[in-house]
């Protein structure tokens, strides 16, 4: 199979949009480029008493704002391309959505299903050290967060760990998809599958761009297809069906099922846990590889794996209308312009998977507020909304129940906000670069890098130095 260059692949996306922008040509070199990289080596014993050196980076891509921001990964396929190419990624996707963090990412090189929970904490806990030896964590400079192979649990040993090695008295900051005892923030869990939902249907509600695509608006019986039912492909999964999408296929990492009559998420999870795997679940058909669902026929496909998934082998026979990129990098360039040509509509990553970061920010600044959302006006605006009422039960004859008084008064806790915060974050951004795509005549993917790329940019116009 071709190899495939991550970083490469960021680099012609951002020159393709480059081209469509004022700034100057260095500027542009100096953008791209990564401001610092760490590559460190560290030995950790193993329960059974050997001892193992293990691989870890972070990139720090760009700080014309910071922190910079970007997960932690735990994989195998960790690399300092791969990591450098989602560092610049997260740049450009923080910028597309108004997030002001600079870009970054990380990676430990091991298979956390190969290490007990002792070891991963030993791991995880020798990695924050040599971040914080380095000056490559705090919640001014560098703000890790789950990513692939990790999730709240690491990140409150990160969160540990700096705070034994500090006096900050912002240290929650330090990390963000903590558990919620650690200064997390509730919805962080679901936020890139949320933040998915949210752009998808925006998508799907402008009637001109779906009366191009031979589709009604709406997402309600929309066929779907997810690559990975991890964190950001189940929740994905899991908002566009109760919105009224039909879920036909699902790709795991050793198959992948089909069934035209739909697919059950919820009892192919608990099918999943069970078993170990989607094969062989009730009214599907397990298909010839991993892959071949994504080649099936719907309206909606939705790569939520890893970098590289649709290249230049399958582009041609992936018949989707829409193809949501949920995960990082799953379409090359090259396959990118084979679907493009057919008229598919390709939601970019460099936007869709936004939700994540969105919503991580929203934690460090109740972090470094030392309060949380909806302390200061939640039950004020309750109180309000029950003296509205009040006035129409009185001009009326209407009596609302408990119940429905209990509904519409309720005030904004911190779960409605942040997925206010989100939505509302979401559609803006979808429009900015949907205009952008229209005036220039370009791809959603083009018209994301070109925002990104002025709004960079303008952070030194008339300054007359690089960052």
């Amino acid at each position: 199979m071709k190899e495939y260059k991550f970083f490469e692949q960021v680099n012609k996306a951002f020159d393709k949009a480059a081209a469509y922008t004022k700034l100057d040509k260095g500027f542009l070199e100096q953008m791209k480029a990564c401001n610092d990289v760490l590559h460190i080596q560290f030995p950790i014993e193993r329960d059974d008493g050997s001892v193992i050196v293990i691989d870890g980076y972070r990139v720090e891509h760009s700080h014309h704002k910071m922190p910079t921001k970007g997960g932690i990964r735990y994989s195998t396929m960790v690399s300092e391309d791969e990591t450098m190419a989602l560092a610049a990624l997260m740049t450009y996707k923080c910028a597309v959505v108004d997030v002001p963090f600079g870009g970054a990412k990380g990676g430990i090189k091991i298979d956390p299903k190969n290490f007990s929970v002792t070891e991963l904490e030993r791991v995880t806990r020798r990695y924050t050290y040599e971040l914080y030896k380095k000056n490559f964590i705090g919640p001014g400079n560098d703000v890790p967060a789950p990513d692939y192979g990790s999730s709240a649990r690491e990140m409150g040993w990160i969160f540990d760990t700096y705070r034994q090695l500090t006096n900050d008295i912002d240290a929650e900051g330090c990390v963000t998809g903590k558990p919620l005892g650690q200064g997390g923030i509730r919805g962080r869990t679901e936020a890139t599958g949320r933040g998915v939902y949210f752009g998808i249907k925006e998508a799907c509600s402008n009637k001109e761009d779906m009366e191009e695509l031979g589709l009604t608006t709406g997402l309600d019986g929309k066929t779907l297809v997810v690559q990975g039912l991890g964190n950001v492909g189940y929740h994905s999964a899991k908002y566009l069906t109760e919105a009224g999408s039909i879920l036909t296929g699902v790709a795991e990492w050793d198959c992948s099922i089909h069934s035209d009559k739909g697919i059950d998420l919820e009892e192919l999870m608990a099918y999943k846990k069970e078993t170990g795997s989607i094969k062989g679940f009730k009214g599907t058909k397990t298909l010839k590889t991993n892959k071949s669902v994504l080649e099936t026929k719907c309206d909606i496909l939705i790569p939520a794996a890893l970098e590289n998934q649709i290249n230049e082998e399958n582009a041609k026979r992936i018949k989707a209308k829409i193809i949501g990129e949920a995960a990082n990098g799953p379409t090359t360039s090259a396959a990118h312009e084979i679907i493009k040509e057919r008229g598919a509509l390709i939601i970019p990553d460099n936007y869709l998977n936004a939700g994540g970061v969105t919503v991580s920010y929203f934690e460090w600044l109740k972090n470094i507020q030392h309060v949380r959302f909806g302390r200061m006006g939640k039950r004020f605006e309750e109180n309000s909304y029950k003296k509205i009422l009040s006035v129409i039960e009185t001009i009326s004859d209407r009596k609302f129940t408990d119940k429905e008084l209990e509904f519409l008064a309720q005030g904004g806790g911190e779960r409605e906000l942040v997925d206010s915060g989100l939505e509302e974050t979401m559609v803006n951004a979808y429009n900015e670069i949907n205009n952008l795509r229209k005036h220039h005549g370009v791809d959603l993917r083009t018209a994301a890098f070109i925002s990104a790329i002025n709004k960079v940019g303008s952070m030194y116009e008339g300054m007359g130095i690089f960052p």
